[in-house]
């Protein structure tokens, strides 16, 4: 498992003046083998069609068949919202699907939540919404876990 760098568009601080073309071939570089596995990380509060993540996946393997969508902040998503329809594979297909996750937020570090209250709070959030319902069992960073196992 390699934790590569999210896309930087701006150079902060003293980041080189092409950060973002740096970040995209270290990518690049790791995402084209045949045998990566491709997580492409997007939050579920933000315009799935403008994924940078899926948008390089899409690049090496434009057919989906390496590509995991996993979609964060489902738990912040505009009230009203939801992204279930993504969560069933419905708004843009990969073969091996999506999966949504609630992770601890920035308060939640800072109070010391731990990841085993996290993970019991995930779980909790998927199953009491309805909209969720058919697609719960496919959502959390355990079933993540076991399905990359």
């Amino acid at each position: 498992l390699v934790d590569l760098p999210g896309m930087t568009r701006v150079p902060v601080g003293d980041q080189p003046s092409n950060i973002e073309q740096k970040i995209r071939d270290i990518v690049l570089e790791y995402i084209r083998q045949p045998t990566c596995i491709v997580l492409a990380v997007t939050p579920a509060n933000s315009d799935l069609a403008n994924s940078d993540a899926l948008h390089m996946a899409r690049l090496v393997d434009p057919e989906g068949s390496r590509t995991v969508g996993v979609l964060t902040k489902v738990d912040i998503m505009d009230r009203g919202t939801n992204c279930a329809h993504i969560l069933r594979n419905a708004h843009i297909p990969l073969r091996m699907g999506y999966v949504g996750v609630v992770l601890r937020s920035q308060q939640d570090i800072n109070t010391g939540t731990s990841m085993a209250a996290a993970r019991r709070y995930e779980s909790s959030f998927f199953s009491a919404h309805a909209e969720y319902s058919d697609v719960a069992a496919q959502c959390g960073v355990s079933f993540l876990a076991r399905r990359l196992n």
